[in-house]
């Protein structure tokens, strides 16, 4: 059996000092709501508890589908970087860069170089944007990480999915097709999952490629919900799983933070996995989900 855990959307908190040339971009809006909104919301009272549970889960691997900064501020990357060695170090964390990694144009390719070893296929180091989606294996799971994150204008969110990264997930896809494939992304795959301003650009060309090739699982994070959908592939529906914030604390309009867990088995030519989520709650509480699915 193989266990991968699941978190996204981590915000880590508090801001750094910035200095006043950094907010002369989209940043003064996002620092504004952070000051007005999301300084409230989000924490580390929440989120050290949260990822120490889902520690003693023992997971094999963690995925991080993004949004690990706030402002996409150099002091944040590096904070971020920290954290992502905490969690296990590259051959336990894969991670993916989210809208609020991408704040301003280059940053994307700032976080990229900053954790690098984190989202790079094991023989190949990603060192660019359009570079993506990258591979990593173990064993007979495979782990593909799309790039859904670009710079955009103020009072957007939106992320993309072109062409480029299209072909490239297809061969990925095709390369792996007798493992059990957990594809990521930031933004959901999903239409009318976000409102318009955050939406995926470029989802209908994300589904053709998963109905064309398949995949047995596809995980994101954005919406800061508990989401389940699901998108066609060759041979039936493939679940689309997304997970609240994980730094979300108790009392806000959006779901407390969790973690997701799926135990990924094979029986001969068969697999099966059993998704669980789990908040902070109580320590022997039963799981908010618990769904098992065959293939």
């Amino acid at each position: 059996m193989f266990r991968l855990a699941h978190i996204s959307d981590v915000h880590l908190s508090p801001l750094p000092e910035i200095k006043l040339h950094q907010l002369a971009s989209k940043r003064i809006t996002g620092y504004l709501n952070w000051k007005l909104n999301r300084k409230h919301k989000l924490g580390e009272d929440y989120l050290t508890p949260l990822l120490a549970r889902m520690q003693s889960m023992s997971p094999d691997h963690i995925a991080v589908t993004g949004d690990l900064t706030n402002l996409s501020l150099p002091k944040e990357f590096a904070r971020a970087r920290e954290f992502l060695d905490s969690l296990g170090g590259p051959d336990r964390v894969s991670a993916l860069c989210g809208n609020h990694d991408a704040y301003v144009p280059g940053a994307v390719n700032r976080a990229i170089k900053a954790w690098q070893p984190y989202l790079s296929s094991q023989d190949t180091p990603i060192n660019a944007k359009r570079s993506f989606p990258y591979l990593r294996t173990f064993g007979e799971i495979s782990i593909i990480g799309c790039n859904s994150a670009d710079a955009t204008a103020p009072f957007m969110a939106t992320g993309y999915f072109r062409r480029h990264q299209a072909k490239k997930l297809v061969e990925l896809l095709e390369r792996t097709k007798n493992t059990f494939r957990v594809v990521m992304i930031h933004h959901p795959p999903i239409e009318n999952a976000t409102p318009f301003h955050k939406r995926l650009i470029g989802v209908k060309r994300f589904q053709n490629v998963i109905r064309n090739h398949g995949a047995e699982l596809i995980l994101h994070g954005h919406t800061h919900l508990a989401d389940e959908n699901e998108i066609a592939g060759p041979t039936g529906k493939i679940p689309v799983i997304g997970v609240p914030a994980a730094g979300n604390g108790v009392g806000l309009i959006k779901p407390v933070g969790r973690y997701n867990l799926f135990d990924i088995s094979k029986d001969g030519s068969r697999w099966s996995m059993q998704w669980k989520a789990f908040d902070l709650g109580e320590s022997d509480q039963a799981p908010l989900v618990e769904q098992t699915f065959n293939y």
